[in-house]
Formats: C-alpha cells, sequence, structure tokens
C-alpha cells in the first residue's frame, strides 16, 4: 500500500511546517525574552502593554487574521513599503504563515518566562546591580541561566500551538497547497478531499510532535 505521505504536497506540507516552527521558535527566544524581561517591571502602562501580548489567547484566530490581512495587505501603507523596498510579501506568502505562528504561540512564550523571572529572589537581582553590573548584564548572567528550564518550556508551547493554528493561517498565508498549506491545514484540506488517509497519518505525525511537546514540558517541570 502506497503510503500517503510520499506524495509531493505532502512533503511540501511537513517541510514548510518544519521550517516554520524552527524560525518561530528562534524569534520567539529573540524578541520574548526582552519583551518578558520589560513585563517583569512595573511601569505606567504595564497593563495595556500586557492584555496587547496576550490578546491572541482571547481573540477569535479568524478575526486577528482579518486585522492582520489589513495591516498586511498590498493596499496597506506597511504592506506596500514591505513589499516595494524589500520584496517581502506577506499576503498569501511564507511571511504571512509565519507571522500567524509566531503570534499565535507568542503569548504562551512570555507568560511562563515573565512568571519565572518575578519569582526570582529580589536580592539576587539587587546583588547584580551593587555590584556595578546593569540590567542588560544582569539579565544574561544572573537571569537568564536561572530561568532557562522555563525558556524551554515556553518554546515547546509555542510552537506547539504555532503548529496548531488554522484561523490565522488561513486568512494570511492563504491556505494554498504546496506553498502556504501547513500540516494543520493539510489534515482539514484531506477531510474535505475526502482522503482521509493521507488525513490519518499527518493526524498520527502531529500526534507524535504532541507528544514530543508533552515530554520536554514534563522534564522542564521536574527541574523548575
Amino acid at each position: 500500500m502506497l503510503n500517503p505521505l510520499d506524495a509531493p504536497l505532502a512533503l511540501d506540507t511537513l517541510l514548510l511546517s518544519l521550517k516554520v516552527l524552527t524560525l518561530a521558535g528562534f524569534l520567539h527566544v529573540a524578541l520574548g525574552l526582552p519583551v518578558a524581561y520589560t513585563l517583569s517591571f512595573r511601569f505606567k502602562a504595564r497593563s495595556l502593554f500586557e492584555g496587547m501580548i496576550m490578546l491572541p489567547l482571547v481573540f477569535p484566530p479568524v478575526a486577528l487574521g482579518y486585522f492582520l490581512l489589513v495591516v498586511f495587505g498590498k493596499r496597506s501603507p506597511l504592506g506596500a513599503f514591505l513589499s516595494h523596498h524589500t520584496g517581502i510579501e506577506v499576503v498569501f506568502g511564507f511571511w504571512g504563515v509565519l507571522i500567524a505562528a509566531l503570534l499565535a504561540g507568542f503569548p504562551l512564550f512570555v507568560r511562563p518566562v515573565q512568571s519565572a523571572i518575578e519569582s526570582l529572589p529580589r536580592e539576587l537581582v539587587e546583588a547584580s546591580y551593587t555590584l556595578g553590573k546593569g540590567r542588560v548584564e544582569t539579565f544574561f548572567r544572573v537571569i537568564l541561566p536561572l530561568v532557562k528550564k522555563s525558556v524551554t518550556a515556553g518554546v515547546a508551547l509555542a510552537v506547539g500551538r504555532g503548529l496548531g493554528e488554522v484561523g490565522m493561517t488561513l486568512m494570511l498565508g492563504g491556505n494554498i497547497p504546496g506553498k502556504t498549506e501547513t500540516a494543520s491545514l493539510a489534515v482539514y484540506n484531506a477531510v474535505l478531499d475526502g482522503n482521509f488517509k493521507l488525513a490519518f497519518w499527518l493526524s498520527c505525525l502531529l500526534g507524535i510532535f504532541s507528544l514530543g511537546i508533552f515530554w520536554v514540558l514534563r522534564k522542564s517541570s521536574k527541574t523548575l
């Protein structure tokens, strides 16, 4: 019996998902760490800033995807600027899929890391300041080593959420087979097309990946 995953479109879908999740994971760390560190301090606009970061957790993905479509559309100022000056086409392209995965998982990275930073003994940070270390150096030399397990757990949660994202990806990426069709969208499309064999194998792979994320979370929680 021919394995449905041998189909070129299925392989393209898996490779696209892997590429998106890898880049999203790096971006979660690169962008999420400074955001989580900033939110660990108290300032006037913190509640508003925190609310904007956590918005994807409660806002309907399709509606959020529509707003992203308006913001990054070719006729919008930002979309026109990116297209003309950088050649980046967000809507119905790879960047749209990446942005959707990044936004979907970003709160799940920021929140646990922020909580871990806030739970650290204040004396450790104050001791670093007393020794003449600034906030940036204190973060990398004192705080980050102590919250690295939370960072690992946050990346696992964020990547898992990004893998399962459908609404924003559908609106911003366009669900184009071989171009912007992620693994989750491929399962949906396979069911619509009556290709239940492909849907089954893709779902099994997603299940294995989800179990891997669960294992990472378990290992991280035991050492937190």
